[in-house]
Parts: C-alpha cells; structure tokens; sequence
C-alpha cells in the first residue's frame, strides 16, 4: 500500500498529513486558510490521491508559514508513499485549460528537486490569500517530495483560475506519473537502477 503519514511540529505551524496515492480522490483538507484548503481539495481530487491534512498555524501573522509548511509536509508525505519508485511511469503532463486560463505542467518524480515556475498571477490577493504563496507551496512540495517541476502558465487573466488552473494541471501530471507501469510494473524507471 502506498500510504504515508507525516507530523510536523514547529514554533509557527503544527500539521498532520495523510495520504494514499492509490485512492479516488477523497479529501479532509483543514488549515485554517479557505482559498488554500479549496486548492488542496483539487489537487487531491485530480490527483487521484487521498488526502486528509490538518494544519494549526501561526495566522494571526500570516498565511506564509501554513502554507509553505504543508508543502513540506505533502513533498514529505509524497516521498515516503512512493517509496523506492518501482513501477511508477515516473513522468507526468498536463495542459490545462479554466475558463480564460490555460496552465502547463510537466514533472518528473525523480529524487531530484527543481521548480520551474512562470506563472504571472495578475494581481497580489485572491480574497484575503496572497498570490505569491501558490508558488511557495510548489516550490516546498517539489522540494521535499523530490519532484522535477515545470509549471508555465500560457494564458489567464484571473488569478483564481490561474491558480486554480495551475494546482489541477500538477494533480493531474501527478496522477500519471505515479500510476503503475503495466509494462514495466517491477522496475525502477531509470537506467540507473535507483531514484
């Protein structure tokens, strides 16, 4: 089975995730942060991957630490669920089109951490949510879920369908990529021999 569940407890944030990456999309997600909660809900649904997360953060200063810190989390809970990758298609795509925004992701689920980010969100807030913290969520999740991550935005006007556009379009690249290779179901996807 692979599932993982992962705790982590700092001075700014307390945070419970956990997650089956062989699920139907079932989610619970609660950090106090509605707009991030709702993004989180979509990218266990298209994902593919339950998803149950509990977060107690330090709000009253911002929503920073919440949401980069559930990044951590998830990467961490990701890497531990894969575990060695045998039998993963490892690679995953998708071009996503909301309304007026169309968002590209391409990733790798290679050990090897590095975000690509062009993504331009038209303005600094979605409601009360700063914009410039959907980057920060991907940026820790790639980081700790060792995950190669391209994520370009090709169209949008508004910010909520960008971003919005942008957390489907990895779900849905990481749907792929973690499905079992029906060819290759017993190895490592790499010439390597390891990930």
């Amino acid at each position: 089975m692979r599932r993982a569940t992962i705790t982590r407890k700092t001075a700014e944030t307390d945070i419970s995730v956990e997650i089956n990456l062989d699920g139907t999309g079932v989610y619970d997600n609660q950090t106090g942060v509605g707009f991030f909660d709702h993004m989180l809900d979509q990218l266990s649904r298209h994902a593919l991957v339950d998803m149950t997360i509990r977060c107690d953060g330090d709000l009253h200063i911002d929503d920073h630490h919440t949401v980069e810190d559930v990044g951590i989390a998830l990467g961490q809970a990701l890497s531990e669920a894969v575990g060695d990758k045998r039998g993963i298609v490892r690679y995953g795509s998708c071009l996503l089109p909301m309304d007026d925004a169309l968002v590209r992701a391409a990733l790798d689920i290679s050990g090897r951490p590095y975000l690509v980010w062009d993504v331009a969100l038209p303005t600094s807030k979605i409601g009360a949510f700063d914009t410039e913290l959907v980057r920060e969520f991907f940026q820790a999740l790639s980081t700790h879920g060792g995950l190669t991550l391209h994520v370009s935005a090709l169209a949008g006007i508004n910010s909520h369908h960008i971003a919005e556009a942008a957390f489907k379009a990895v779900a849905r690249a990481l749907r792929d990529a973690l499905e079992t290779d029906p060819r290759k179901a017993d190895a490592i996807p790499s010439t390597k021999g390891s990930l």
